[in-house]
């Protein structure tokens, strides 16, 4: 959490150079883009980082998202290619869930005006907070690989999860990745490492929907959004690679680091 308030802190004393000339701001976003892939590949969240960064950049709110749903998805579609090729997600597990995510994700952009983001932000403070908490205080939790085989029980839960945070990314989206990572230990019992694997293919597809829309309405800007998704796919490489190299020693702290920092900065939103 340290490292986004440094981050935040450098966009904030240099944002008076972003409209003076534009190299300063591609610099800029190419940086912070590459660091919110890096973290996104081993955790996910790294839209803590890069949404901000689109947002000070001085582009419209609908154009820094759909930019930054844009160059995010070039990252984790290559974290999701690392993860496969190293053999740390459960492709027939996928090809079931995929769908429910997929559809989960329609269904969430088409009823974004039903619920009001505010009440959203306080439920997922909440569970953000107690998976931190459980996750902090539970030491086994992610360490072993203990998934037997599939079952009508597990599957069945997982298109009810896979459907559900499809369809809460197409709606909000903040945290999904977490989500993702703690359903796949707590449904499959698998590993820090294989669970990663497995969220960042179903966060990747729930991505698209949202992209596919962004683009038809013409909210990418795709000067920026193209260098800027090309350090996001050499930090998504960096990162995933690290986290196969590291495992769980890597990712449970930095687990914990960013779920705190998605309750600071909801917690900030609210007040």
């Amino acid at each position: 959490m340290y490292y986004i308030y440094c981050l935040y802190n450098i966009m904030i004393h240099i944002k008076h150079f972003l409209h003076k000339d534009g190299t300063y701001m591609i610099v800029l976003l190419c940086v912070a883009g590459f660091i919110a892939s890096f973290v996104d590949a081993i955790v996910g969240g790294g839209g803590l980082i890069s949404l901000p960064a689109f947002l000070m950049s001085g582009l419209p709110p609908h154009m820094a998202l759909g930019t930054n749903k844009f160059s995010a998805s070039m990252g984790s579609f290559t974290s999701s290619y690392e993860y496969i090729k190293s053999k740390k997600a459960h492709l027939k597990l996928m090809k079931i869930l995929i769908p429910f995510t997929l559809f989960g994700a329609v269904v969430g952009v088409n009823t974004t005006l039903l619920i009001p983001a505010e009440i959203l932000n306080i439920l997922i403070v909440i569970l953000m907070i107690v998976i931190a908490v459980y996750t902090l205080f539970s030491k086994k939790i992610g360490i072993e690989n203990t998934f037997k085989e599939l079952t009508s029980k597990n599957i069945l839960l997982g298109v009810v999860f896979s459907f559900s945070l499809g369809f809460y990314d197409g709606f909000f989206g903040p945290g999904t990745g977490a989500f993702l990572l703690f359903g796949f230990i707590k449904i499959y019992h698998f590993d820090f490492i294989n669970a990663t694997g497995n969220a960042k293919i179903l966060n990747f597809t729930s991505n698209l929907t949202s992209l596919v829309l962004f683009a038809l309405n013409h909210k990418i800007d795709y000067l920026i959004g193209i260098p800027v998704g090309l350090c996001m796919i050499a930090g998504a490489k960096v990162g995933s690679r690290l986290a196969l190299n590291k495992g769980t020693k890597l990712i449970k702290p930095l687990f914990i680091t960013m779920s705190a920092g998605m309750v600071v900065k909801l917690l900030w939103e609210l007040f």
